[in-house]
């Protein structure tokens, strides 16, 4: 039997855009116009990612060596085209001990984390795209505690929204949601809904990773 490290990859697709991730480390995901960019982007990332793993305690494998292995591939629907990874995959329908949600959870809360280092370092206005697109820092912050707030209501958390700078009301929410994601699960979708935790915890983590790395890349 192989003693190499495996990193297992699952992926979604359409014709015109597909995500990889990596499974077990929620958050470590990227997107391209085709699966084998977007697994190729996932590896590229290993460096910015390894911040956020460090940040919740744990060790990133090293990918020196690594083995790499796609475990699931599924097809992708309109929101993976309109940039979202949105699938709902069978992986993400597994258990999840409570030391395995209580891992998950951690990296979300690291992803929170190197959002809010990352924009209390950002200027105020953001290098444009090379369209002269995309939010400055503020309107990206508000964004991420909106859509923070709206996958709240995915997982049966119901608070108040925050407003931008009010740290008191976006820990509270953030700390009721980590609450729900350390819990043991049979992998049943949460608050009667559609998400699962496994689902749940990728997709919260890589929209914070998502436009913390965008804010760093356009930060002048």
């Amino acid at each position: 039997m192989s003693s190499r490290v495996r990193l297992e990859l699952a992926d979604e697709a359409t014709g015109k855009k597909a995500f990889a991730w990596a499974v077990g480390w929620p958050g470590w995901c990227r997107a391209g116009k085709d699966v084998e960019l977007a697994r190729a982007a996932v590896l590229d990332y290993a460096p910015r990612y390894e911040v956020v793993a460090r940040t919740a305690g744990l060790i990133l494998p090293e990918l020196d060596g690594i083995e790499v292995d796609l475990v699931e591939s599924v097809e992708g629907g309109t929101g993976t085209e309109f940039g979202v990874p949105s699938s709902i995959t069978p992986l993400d329908r597994l258990t999840l001990t409570t030391d395995e949600a209580g891992r998950f959870a951690a990296l979300v809360d690291a992803a929170w984390d190197v959002f809010d280092t990352v924009a209390s370092k950002a200027p105020a206005e953001l290098r444009k795209g090379p369209r002269g697109g995309g939010r400055d820092r503020d309107k990206m912050i508000g964004h991420v505690l909106e859509a923070d707030h709206a996958y709240a209501r995915e997982i049966g958390v119901r608070l108040p929204p925050p407003h931008l700078g009010d740290r008191a009301a976006i820990d509270a929410e953030r700390e009721a949601m980590l609450e729900v994601l350390r819990r043991s699960t049979d992998g049943s979708p949460l608050a009667d809904r559609r998400w699962t935790t496994r689902y749940a915890t990728r997709r919260i983590a890589w929209h914070a990773l998502d436009h913390a790395w965008e804010m760093e890349d356009r930060s002048t």
